[in-house]
């Protein structure tokens, strides 16, 4: 497996008095390519931060609406990948190429969910071969959840958020999605240096603990929040979004034919709410 982080040499300059330049090594968030295949055959690559790979596999699936349930997947596992080891002339295992076989019965996608080229990490929905794919049928609708959230504790969400993102106190460079009961508590956290990524990690672990659809609970994301994040929380049942930074107009627009609460600009003592309101009382 890769590693979360990489040491490089950085020179630092600093402009204080006159030019004051050191020398130090610097933690860069390391990423590489994952590959995932549908039994055999390549389906997408994405330019994540290794680790919780299964996760984001998972996810992934559930938000283009291939699967609903994690016993639809009956395996996943690593595959060799391109580098040849030098002694011996075989493929060498990366860990960047990841091979799922669906269950019996479970249909495999058609054409309209394949992405025609590399999915960036900034990238959720990039690459599709069909807009008409995109706007994937949730099979858990949200409109009718009739939880209720308590603005001081939404308010509060991001910072809680932020005490678990460990590598990024480190890097600098990434992104985090959490997943919390009504109530606050944390249910899941991951980062990776695609903001689509780190909402599969969690999304996908939640479906592997059977935890989903994740009705009366909210995903946060330490970010803006755009189309494909809004689409992959309504792919998973969650009723409510609350993002650190502005959502875009196709998000809103999604998230009120939904029924979802969408907060963005979440940044104590304010916020901003897009949608939803009534869940708050307001």
């Amino acid at each position: 497996m890769g590693r979360v982080t990489v040491r490089r040499p950085v020179t630092r300059v600093t402009l204080d008095d006159g030019v004051r330049v050191t020398r130090r090594p610097d933690a860069l968030i390391a990423e590489e390519p994952l590959e995932l295949r549908l039994a055999g055959e390549a389906l997408t690559v994405t330019m994540r931060t290794p680790g919780e790979d299964v996760h984001l596999a998972h996810g992934f699936l559930l938000s283009e609406g291939i699967i609903g349930a994690a016993d639809q997947v009956s395996t996943a596992r690593y595959c060799a990948g391109a580098v040849v080891d030098d002694e011996f002339g075989v493929p060498r295992n990366t860990y960047n190429v990841l091979d799922l076989q669906l269950a019996p019965g479970v249909p495999l996608p058609g054409t309209g969910v394949v992405r025609n080229f590399t999915t960036t990490a900034a990238c959720g929905v990039c690459g599709k071969t069909s807009i008409d794919s995109i706007e994937q049928q949730t099979r858990w609708p949200v409109d009718d959840d009739p939880v209720r959230f308590d603005p001081q504790v939404l308010v509060g969400l991001p910072e809680v958020l932020r005490e678990h993102q460990q590598a990024f106190d480190r890097t600098g460079a990434l992104h985090a999605a959490g997943l919390f009961s009504a109530d606050g508590q944390l249910v899941r956290a991951a980062e990776d240096v695609g903001r689509h990524n780190a909402v599969d990690k969690v999304l996908g672990w939640a479906l592997l603990q059977g935890l989903l659809p994740a009705r009366g609970h909210v995903l946060v994301l330490s970010g803006r929040v755009g189309f494909e994040l809004v689409q992959k929380a309504l792919m998973a049942g969650v009723p409510a979004v609350v993002a650190v930074s502005a959502p875009s107009s196709l998000a809103v627009e999604m998230a009120d034919r939904a029924g979802m609460t969408l907060l963005g600009f979440t940044r104590a003592p304010s916020f901003n709410v897009y949608t939803g309101a009534e869940r708050l009382g307001l």
